[in-house]
């Protein structure tokens, strides 16, 4: 399906909101940069305009779960987060995309959601508290999304 004017997501190229971090033909794995006080939060976003999982076939379900799944291992596994937070809301931007969060006890809105009210400040900010520096989680989940797609397409980043 092609892209949809006026969809944020079907948008190629650089975006102020994010820093792309793996691609193949089916999906992008973004990091989100304008939510600073959640800096482990991660989109994959599906490339064709599509609304629903349900659009997906079954190949391209795996593949995108598979992708999501990818991003929260990492997460997981560098940062020992409180919980990750998965959301595939859609509604005010109806293009499939998954959210994959890490969340921390001690961030700004723990245990609400990243969307809920704030219940701190966290001291010091979010992003010097992670246990490891952001480019290095860019790179650890470039690398898990390309082995894991491996022969199913071309992963850049």
């Amino acid at each position: 399906m092609a892209a949809v004017a006026g969809c944020e997501l079907c948008a190629a190229g650089a975006s102020a909101a994010w820093a792309e971090v793996a691609a193949d033909a089916r999906l992008r794995v973004v990091r989100v940069l304008d939510a600073p006080e959640f800096p482990a939060f991660y989109r994959v976003i599906w490339r064709d305009h599509v609304a629903e999982l349900s659009d997906l076939s079954d190949d391209d379900l795996a593949h995108c779960l598979g992708v999501v799944v990818s991003v929260e291992r990492v997460l997981r596994d560098e940062l020992a987060p409180t919980k990750i937070n998965l959301a595939a809301l859609g509604n005010m931007v109806p293009h499939l995309h998954w959210h994959v969060i890490a969340r921390f006890d001690w961030d700004s809105h723990f245990p609400q959601p990243i969307w809920g009210a704030r219940q701190r400040e966290p001291s010091p900010p979010a992003g010097v508290r992670l246990r490891q520096p952001l480019n290095k989680l860019d790179e650890l989940i470039r690398h898990s999304v390309a082995t894991m797609t491996r022969g199913l397409g071309s992963i850049g980043g």
